[in-house]
């Protein structure tokens, strides 16, 4: 499951920087003018590639806590996948439309979106092995500690939550604060003591 896992996260994030773009030369403005025109490309992508090389970090640290997998576990772990694999997209939307007079509002809410909804399937997979697979554990965890290690993962929801509400307002707003969970979860910050008990950027 994690060799699989480790196949999809790589794909996801190589395929983000298709999306940024070699200028033709001798079309439009100097090479120069043209690089600075796709700053939302670099933005989407610096974002995204972060969010999903932290993803995949805490996704190792939630799987190394277990000792052996079901079918519920692959089923969790399938839709977490799927949500990933959907985010070269919805970069890509929103580095097209950010800068438009119509459908940025609509581009943002879905890429904020698209990082709330990995965020909750996160959560659900990490509630689901520390509550409901208690016995799959490599090591026991007492409640308290898996009760901490689940909120610190939902709590994180609560910033994708703000983002995707307020992309009608601001596409821009959206981007900043998307950026902000990235840096403050790439951050030494973050960190727990005990990397297993460390929360996703969600």
């Amino acid at each position: 499951m994690e060799a699989f896992s480790d196949g999809v996260f790589a794909i996801a994030i190589t395929l983000l920087v298709l999306e940024i773009h070699v200028p033709e030369p001798g079309i439009g403005e100097s090479l120069g003018h043209e690089l600075l025109a796709q700053w939302p490309s670099y933005a989407a992508f610096v974002i995204s590639f972060f969010t999903i090389g932290i993803i995949w970090i805490n996704h190792h640290a939630m799987v190394r806590r277990l000792r052996v997998t079901d079918h519920s576990i692959l089923v969790w772990n399938l839709l977490l996948l799927m949500t990933v694999s959907a985010l070269p997209f919805t970069t890509a939307l929103m580095a097209t439309y950010l800068k438009e007079s119509d459908g940025e509002s609509l581009a943002a809410a879905v890429y904020a979106g698209s990082f709330l909804l990995m965020g909750v399937v996160f959560a659900g997979m990490n509630r689901h092995i520390l509550f409901e697979r208690v016995d799959f554990l490599d090591e026991r965890l007492d409640e308290p500690i898996r009760r901490l290690t689940l909120k610190r993962g939902v709590a994180g929801v609560l910033p994708y939550a703000i983002a995707t509400a307020v992309a009608p307002i601001s596409p821009y707003l959206t981007l900043a604060i998307c950026a902000a969970v990235a840096v403050f979860y790439a951050s030494p910050a973050a960190s727990a003591p005990d990397v297993r008990a460390a929360g996703p950027p969600a």
